[in-house]
């Protein structure tokens, strides 16, 4: 069953109803206020990248000179700033690019204005690649200072609250069902893409053991073992793709064969046992890895585990939507899925999702892969309570 029967408004779509009103102003007024449109964050205006008019507001970080560069002192140019929901942000994915035409340099330059770095900043102009990366440019009106974005909606009764809420899912909270699956889609897919190679060492950092830096957490056996043992030998460990690649034939190519999300360190042999199996309760109990049990056609991971496993999956399912190239993968209720990018059970995996809560280690990983590793976010640790709000 293709859980996305419901036919989907495109992701630049998503704030197309605020109706921005835009004032255009001269460039000897460049100190007035930009515009008394409602004012998008950065990461709004980093999912609506279709041209249109609009105005956001964010911190000034440096100076932009590659898609993934920006420069925070010794700048060259007054052409380009940087902008982000933290004055703290480090990742050029979130962080949006904004043209300074002649008539702002003066003002919104950084090789004229190196103090400008941290200040809060309000643009208006056209959303569009810049640097070949998120941008806004043409700018019509530049201030210092800003506004509070109006949210596309109020919160629902049964969310929680997240650091997060205000700024990177500004988009997304309040909207449910498949409003909110394609505000998540928008956001999230916003990322740094690794390598395989590179997907060793972020393992390392993201599954590092909290009570010895030198180890890693291997997911189903839950053993603590060294960062220098991973390979292909008997008790190694390796990469375990929780969304099996053959199930939408991805493989280990950049994208999501990469994607560090639902990537785990486990031990080789109880990986290769776990193979391209969906996921179910029963079975037969796994020797290497107490808890897990497995029989012909599925997996079940250990009870510690099993909520991460179940948001791993439904990170993917939203993530890749089939609009870039990959696959659309999909949850639904088989454990029969072969090779179609489909993945099971939904309904066991919703149910573990409630069992299991995000517990400290899930939302560190979580904050490691956002900080450090890719920019962007599994919405379901931050919200579990999405996973229902979605699927039911």
């Amino acid at each position: 069953m293709n859980m996305k029967s419901v036919t989907r408004s495109r992701p630049g779509r998503l704030i197309a109803a605020f109706a921005l009103v835009i004032a255009v102003v001269t460039p000897a007024v460049a100190a007035t206020s930009a515009s008394a449109a409602t004012t998008l964050t950065v990461a709004q205006a980093l999912a609506a990248q279709d041209g249109r008019t609009a105005t956001v507001t964010g911190y000034v970080i440096g100076q932009p000179t590659a898609s993934s560069t920006v420069i925070t002192s010794n700048y060259t140019a007054d052409t380009a700033i940087a902008i982000a929901d933290t004055a703290a942000e480090t990742s050029p994915s979130r962080m949006l690019y904004v043209q300074v035409t002649t008539a702002w340099r003066g003002t919104f330059g950084l090789l004229s204005n190196p103090s400008l770095r941290g200040k809060q900043v309000t643009a208006t102009g056209t959303l569009t690649a810049y640097f070949s990366h998120g941008g806004l440019k043409n700018p019509t009106a530049m201030s210092l200072g800003g506004t509070s974005p109006s949210p596309t909606a109020s919160p629902s009764p049964t969310s929680t609250s997240g650091p997060y809420d205000s700024t990177y899912y500004a988009s997304a909270v309040g909207r449910t069902g498949n409003a909110l699956r394609s505000s998540l889609h928008a956001i999230i897919n916003v990322q740094t893409t690794l390598s395989y190679d590179q997907v060793w060492e972020a393992l390392k950092d993201t599954d590092q053991d909290p009570a010895n830096a030198s180890n890693v957490i291997l997911l189903y056996t839950g053993r603590s073992q060294s960062k220098t043992t991973s390979g292909g030998g008997v008790d190694d460990w390796n990469r375990e793709h929780v969304w099996a690649k053959s199930h939408g034939d991805f493989g280990t190519a950049n994208g999501p064969g990469t994607d560090v999300h639902h990537l785990r360190p486990e031990d080789v042999s109880v990986n290769s046992l776990r193979g391209n199996k969906d996921f179910d309760a029963g079975g037969s109990a796994v020797a290497e890895a107490p808890g897990c049990y497995t029989d012909a056609d599925s997996f079940e991971p250990r009870n510690a585990v099993k909520g991460d496993v179940a948001r791993m999956i439904m990170y993917m399912a939203v993530r890749y939507e089939g609009d870039d190239g990959w696959p659309d993968l999909e949850m639904n209720n088989s454990v029969a899925n072969g090779t179609a990018p489909y993945l099971g059970k939904l309904s066991v995996l919703l149910q573990w999702n409630t069992q299991d809560p995000p517990d400290a280690f899930e939302q560190r990983r979580n904050q490691r892969i956002y900080e450090r590793w890719q920019g962007n976010r599994n919405p379901f640790v931050d919200h579990p309570e999405w996973a229902t709000a979605i699927w039911g």
